[in-house]
């Protein structure tokens, strides 16, 4: 198989299955939290640190919400079982700026994670691997999109970095800003990374005094309110009609 056809094909396993990528993200992280911790890095205990690190991962997360907010329906989205799919192509907005914008909110939010283990190395090398693995996915979708837009997807992505924005050219977006869309899309997200920072550090503080901790702090209470958020617009989306208007 040339090379070529072997990046669509792994591309779009990866595709496919891209939902498990921070189950593994997870397991490596972790791993290398507990021997910093273990080692007592001097950068853990720093609260600062922990708020530059949720800074970076909220602006992943507003990235993400700036770009799924003035998609139209059935693009940007979650799918994963159902392969790809993009009823039009998305050309204004953040879309002007890069071709992969979700992706790049995405690295920021994970790297936000990453940045807890106060590891540089550690950092570097999921750098490294977010980029090798997300590269084929990237492939995958623009071998798609360039099959079904044809001339006009060229025409888009000439000129547009793949991961990099550039910082002029921006285009004002076609559609108005879907809060419900947001809402729908992006709760998950919310709820997750306010979830790792509550529990990275409980485990921060149960290493360092040598026996289970349980404190009512602000990453306890955030984790909290994040959780609510995302019952109650959960319950909304799959029993009311509330968040429905057609995008």
């Amino acid at each position: 198989m040339a090379l070529q056809e072997e990046l669509k094909v792994q591309g779009d396993v990866l595709f496919k299955y891209r939902s498990y990528f921070p189950l593994l993200f997870l397991v490596f992280t972790l791993g290398a939290f507990v021997y910093e911790a273990a080692h007592e890095n001097s950068w853990m205990s720093c609260d600062g640190y922990w708020y530059i690190s949720l800074a970076v991962g909220i602006f992943g997360l507003l990235i993400r919400i700036f770009t799924v907010g003035f998609t139209p329906k059935n693009t940007s989205g979650r799918n994963t079982t159902g392969g790809q799919l993009a009823d039009e192509l998305n050309e204004t907005g953040t879309y002007s700026m890069v071709r992969h914008p979700l992706y790049v909110g995405n690295y920021f939010m994970w790297l936000a994670v990453a940045m807890l283990t106060a590891d540089f190395w550690f950092i570097l090398a999921f750098t490294f691997l977010y980029w090798v693995y997300y590269e084929r996915i990237m492939y995958a979708e623009e071998a798609f999109l360039r099959n079904k837009f044809g001339q006009m997807y060229l025409t888009w992505a000439e000129g547009r970095p793949a991961f990099v924005p550039k910082l002029n050219g921006f285009v004002v977006p076609k559609y108005s800003f879907s809060l419900k869309k947001v809402l729908k899309k992006e709760k998950n997200g919310i709820a997750a990374l306010f979830g790792l920072f509550w529990l990275f550090d409980l485990i921060r503080n149960s290493i360092q005094a040598k026996t289970f901790v349980f404190l009512q702090n602000q990453w306890f209470w955030a984790f909290v309110g994040s959780v609510v958020f995302y019952l109650i617009f959960k319950v909304l989306k799959r029993y009311t009609k509330v968040l429905e208007d057609g995008r």
